[in-house]
């Protein structure tokens, strides 16, 4: 007679580790929250100012960057250097607060061999005044750089203009609008769509003479409305709660509800994707983070995109999240119409095209 086999819970437990473990490798959930998204973060966060803290200082078109001086401001850590703007571009970055200011080393031929004109802005007085401390630095280090040397080798001529001051809510808000914006257009329609599929209601719909476009409008119609009305609150208790600059008042707000009305829409794109690729309700939180959160760390939401390095930088110019804070902050502080904000534009243009190719393909009404 056979003794029967006892019953073993340790080999229950390793089988049931076995199977969860592999569910868990198998859901897209846990592997996006999991892995991805702890290695987006480390990657973002451990780029901003690498070099530690630093100052952006425009680089006149006439300015000596042969000599010493310019050499020796550019090795500084806390000094970022730009020479690709115009003129009036740098004039317009210095009066809002964008840089620290702009500097024109000038050489002579006699004493001092060097003339240093800065020019600063009360719109930036904390970067200006980071920047004119390492300039002092910099001032006495070269004067008295050889016992031999001529007593003033170089000078610094500064000067400040009166500039708009630029708060961190003017630049955080049309940030956290255009994310609101992006969460609303995803994970709204990838919900909505897919559940109609899912529960057979888009097929009862055509049941009846309605339309598919009539379907999409309507529910398009429906979150953009509310998007509206919710931006407009945001704006509203910003400027008047926490001074949000609106250069022009009313013009200015309707141009940004026009600017946020064209990135819902955009947005509204990828949710359709994703409710066409997604099987279930479960697979579309991941899915949609995978397009929301990228976007929503690299496209200046809460602050520049010149803290990251360069080829970070390059993934921010890619993103329809970019273009969209780029121009409502345009609108916003600097009074500039949609007509001057083409670029933008044209780019979420593109991206308005691209994604709504895509969707078309993708997208599925069973």
């Amino acid at each position: 007679m056979n003794t029967p086999k006892r019953y073993s819970n340790f080999n229950a437990t390793m089988a049931i580790a076995k199977a969860s473990f592999r569910s868990i490798t198998r859901s897209p959930s846990a592997v996006v929250f999991s892995l991805a998204f702890p290695l987006i973060f480390i990657v973002v966060f451990a780029n901003i100012g690498g070099s530690g803290v630093s100052v952006d200082v425009a680089v006149a078109k006439t300015c000596d960057t042969t000599g010493p001086v310019y050499s020796a401001l550019k090795k500084n850590p806390l000094v970022h250097f730009i020479t690709n703007k115009t003129t009036a571009e740098m004039a317009t970055s210095l009066s809002r607060g964008d840089i620290a200011a702009i500097i024109n080393i000038q050489k002579n031929n006699t004493l001092p061999l060097y003339t240093i004109n800065v020019q600063y802005s009360n719109a930036s007085a904390q970067k200006g005044g980071v920047f004119k401390s390492e300039l002092t630095n910099l001032y006495f280090r070269i004067n008295s750089s050889t016992n031999n040397a001529p007593p003033t080798v170089a000078e610094v001529r500064s000067t400040t203009i009166k500039g708009r001051e630029y708060k961190y809510i003017d630049f955080l808000l049309p940030g956290m609008l255009g994310f609101s914006l992006l969460s609303s257009g995803v994970f709204g329609t990838a919900f909505v769509f897919l559940s109609l599929r899912l529960t057979l209601v888009i097929k009862r719909f055509f049941a009846t003479p309605v339309k598919k476009y009539s379907i999409v409008l309507g529910e398009a119609l429906a979150r953009l409305v509310f998007s509206l009305l919710g931006a407009v609150f945001i704006i509203l208790v910003g400027h008047y709660w926490f001074g949000f600059t609106l250069i022009h008042g009313v013009v200015t707000v309707l141009n940004m509800l026009v600017l946020a009305s064209i990135g819902l829409i955009i947005f509204m794109g990828f949710g359709f994707v994703i409710s066409g690729i997604a099987k279930n309700e479960s697979s579309v939180p991941p899915i949609s983070n995978i397009i929301t959160m990228p976007q929503f760390l690299l496209s200046g939401t809460f602050f520049s995109v010149t803290a990251f390095p360069v080829w970070l930088q390059t993934i921010s110019k890619i993103l329809p999240l970019t273009y969209l804070n780029d121009a409502m902050r345009e609108v916003a502080f600097e009074g500039a119409g949609l007509g001057d904000v083409t670029h933008q534009l044209l780019i979420l243009g593109a991206w308005f095209i691209g994604i709504y190719a895509v969707a078309v393909k993708t997208f599925k009404w069973e």
